[in-house]
């Protein structure tokens, strides 16, 4: 059983920059594609961006491309989100997960392990 323990939320002003780390434990982790994804008050849970095994290919929602980066540390089985640019739409509770598979995925329905998430909140 994997366990994943997310970290780096705060307060930020629009225009700022915030980096999330994601720790595993409990399981073979370095193998798994790992998501962030985020919820916002109201709305139905999104992907933000997605990795696969060994950080060669990623992919990001439309609205994080050119201000967020998702890399992994296999080494210390971290998976983190540089956020750069930070929008007050980008306000919401942020998830890390992990899937049982190599490649990345969009779809949180193939994910099988999900941390509690952090709050991430951009003020105008």
């Amino acid at each position: 059983q994997v366990q994943l323990v997310e970290s780096g939320g705060g307060l930020v002003q629009a225009g700022g920059s915030l980096r999330l780390s994601c720790a595993a434990s409990g399981g073979t982790s370095i193998n798994y594609g790992m998501g962030w994804f985020r919820q916002a008050p109201g709305k139905e849970r999104e992907l933000v961006a997605t990795i696969n095994w060994n950080g060669g290919s990623t992919i990001y929602a439309d609205s994080v491309k050119g201000r967020f980066t998702i890399s992994r540390d296999n080494a210390k089985n971290t998976v983190s989100l540089q956020m750069n640019s930070l929008r007050p739409e980008d306000t919401a509770v942020y998830y890390c997960a992990a899937r049982r598979s190599a490649g990345p995925s969009t779809s949180e329905k193939h994910y099988d392990y999900w941390g509690l998430g952090t709050q991430v909140t951009v003020s105008s």
